[in-house]
């Protein structure tokens, strides 16, 4: 019998990070980078599976049943978060399920017929701390940068039965019989997303599971299902020193000679066509355009806007932006007939020396003059505040809830400052020698073990 050439799998348990609030409450996204890793893999002609831990709200023993039954050449501990912060909390689950399945006989199995069976871990979390990965993980690979091309190379080694990784790009491993570390050349970015990685492979994730924020659904909270996230762009311009977006893609923009903070786009004809089958095949209404900042590019924005309104798409959408990107009147009245009922500002902190402290320089009146224009064209608002920042002290943290209860937002996010592996934040109390959680679960902003910096 032909194997799997690559389970992918996504991590997390709901009830670890959000307690009873897991069950029915919190959301649960469709896994965007599992999903985008899968047709890449598929495209270059791979067989590949999904295997969405946390939707199904599956042990990691049940987990590792499921990879023994498939018995796939190789098994991807997929380690993204549904937003770039949120990587870091999913390790637990990945440590559990890698440790599950290196218990089981899968590899003794494989072994047995002269065949090899490999785990790798892939995310914005691994790349930015891959040699500690590779240390506390129950995996025989971490990957560097952000993933495609790395897998596809390593899976062609295993399908060709090397066991010199040596070639396979943007990988950390222990090399065979040495138990040396090695590190291998990095993996370029995919640039070309439209044709190598066109969207997610929906037909592999449970799409009835998926449901919006409640928030999101203030309007008609019995129907949170059906649910879609996707994304419109990789990696954001702007360089906020809390924010850890950029890990994964450090090592592939070196690679192909790139400036960092590299900003990549899928065209407004793949978006779309995304959002269509996603309304035929699926039934969505609900959807969240995950990229770290979509309104940024007036003419993408506004392209995607237009086919949205043009193909007849009837849509609650909710998506990221600053301040001083989404102050546009033709944008915002495009952006209200597409049907983007919400809008997300990282507004962050009422003093203006604590926002540019972490290169949020925009001025205060900008902060209700904009967020004004975008009620008046009909669309809500979500507020994002945090508390705890390096120059933040009582009186600059009484300034951010003053400026929160005074613009009034919708919806409001009250987040404690986290230094996630990967941002300058972290960098800098590594630096301080300021205290960490012990845990991965710690920087969870929702867990019993929760620890602000």
């Amino acid at each position: 019998m032909k194997r799997i050439d690559a389970v992918l799998i996504a991590p997390g348990n709901r009830e670890e990070i959000y307690q009873s609030l897991g069950k029915k409450q919190s959301a649960l996204e469709t896994p965007v980078w599992t999903g985008l890793l899968a047709t890449f893999l598929r495209k270059r002609g791979f067989s590949v599976c999904v295997i969405d831990a946390n939707a199904e709200n599956l042990t990691a023993v049940e987990t590792a049943s499921r990879v023994v039954d498939i018995n796939p050449r190789l098994v991807v501990l997929v380690c993204y978060g549904h937003q770039p912060n949120a990587s870091t909390q999913v390790m637990p689950s990945a440590g559990r399920i890698a440790s599950a399945i290196e218990q089981s006989d899968w590899k003794q199995r494989a072994l047995n017929n002269s065949e090899q069976s490999r785990i790798i871990m892939v995310g914005g979390h691994v790349s930015a701390l891959p040699e500690r990965t590779l240390q506390e993980e129950s995996v025989d690979f971490v990957c560097t940068g952000e993933g495609p091309y790395t897998l596809y190379d390593l899976i062609e080694a295993l399908k060709a039965g090397e066991r010199d990784f040596s070639k396979v790009r943007g990988i950390m491993y222990r090399e065979e019989g040495t138990g040396i570390v090695r590190t291998t050349a990095p993996a370029p970015l995919v640039m070309n997303l439209d044709e190598e990685m066109p969207g997610m492979a929906y037909d592999l994730l449970p799409m009835h599971l998926y449901r919006a924020h409640g928030w999101h659904c203030y309007a008609h909270p019995d129907k949170r299902e059906p649910y879609a996230s996707l994304y419109t762009t990789l990696g954001c311009s702007f360089k906020c020193t809390f924010c850890p977006i950029q890990a994964p893609f450090r090592e592939g923009e070196g690679a192909l000679g790139m400036k960092r903070n590299s900003y990549r786009y899928w065209s407004p004809e793949t978006v779309v066509n995304q959002l269509e089958f996603l309304v035929r095949e699926y039934g969505v209404y609900n959807v969240k355009f995950a990229d770290e900042m979509f309104v940024l590019n007036k003419q993408h924005v506004l392209k995607i806007c237009d086919l949205i309104i043009k193909r007849g798409l009837k849509l609650n959408i909710w998506a990221y932006v600053r301040v001083d990107t989404a102050g546009d009147d033709e944008q915002l009245e495009w952006l209200q007939k597409a049907g983007f009922q919400w809008l997300c500002f990282g507004i962050e902190s009422g003093a203006s020396t604590v926002r540019n402290d972490v290169d949020k320089g925009f001025d205060q009146e900008k902060i209700f003059s904009v967020i004004q224009r975008v009620r008046e064209k009909g669309i809500y608002v979500i507020g994002n505040y945090l508390f705890g920042l390096p120059e933040d002290d009582f009186g600059t943290m009484q300034k951010t809830l003053d400026v929160a209860l005074e613009l009034n937002c919708e919806h409001a996010n009250f987040y404690s400052a986290m230094a996630y592996p990967g941002s300058k934040l972290y960098e800098l109390a590594i630096e301080k020698g300021w205290p960490l959680p012990k845990k991965w679960s710690g920087f969870s902003q929702h867990s019993v073990d929760s620890t602000p910096l």
